[in-house]
């Protein structure tokens, strides 16, 4: 099993929606983790609202800090596009997936980023095959 940390800012929305795809279609590849260099207090009711559209219950997710994560190595660790407010964090690779902050979109664009980042994390279970 591949361990993978999803980061973001808050832990809000792109790294908790990156974290519960890797569950859906990594379960038998990946252990996933997400968290946050500044988590907000709660996960993006949106987020959670269109994550249900596709039958994944995310409302009992909770914004986790960096530090809330064990510090291990990582055999990925996957940023999603927060540039210099996320830490190094030990890891066998680094990916920065550059994938836009939806929570100020409309919800069909809010749309094209929960489906980008399943796409993303598709790949990713690829090439831990």
């Amino acid at each position: 099993m591949k361990k993978v940390l999803f980061v973001c800012r808050e832990n809000a929305c792109r790294s908790q929606m990156a974290e519960a795809f890797a569950r859906i279609h990594g379960r038998d590849k990946l252990t996933a983790l997400s968290a946050g260099s500044t988590p907000s207090g709660n996960v993006n009711p949106r987020a959670i609202a269109l994550m249900k559209e596709i039958g994944y219950d995310m409302s009992r997710h909770v914004p986790k800090s960096l530090a809330d994560v064990l510090p291990e190595l990582y055999d990925y660790v996957i940023t999603m596009g927060c540039g210099d407010a996320c830490p190094y964090l030990p890891a066998l690779r680094r990916e920065d997936w550059a994938v836009p902050d939806p929570k100020d979109m409309d919800e069909e664009a809010f749309r094209r980023v929960r489906d980008l980042i399943e796409t993303k994390v598709l790949g990713l279970i690829a090439k831990c095959a």
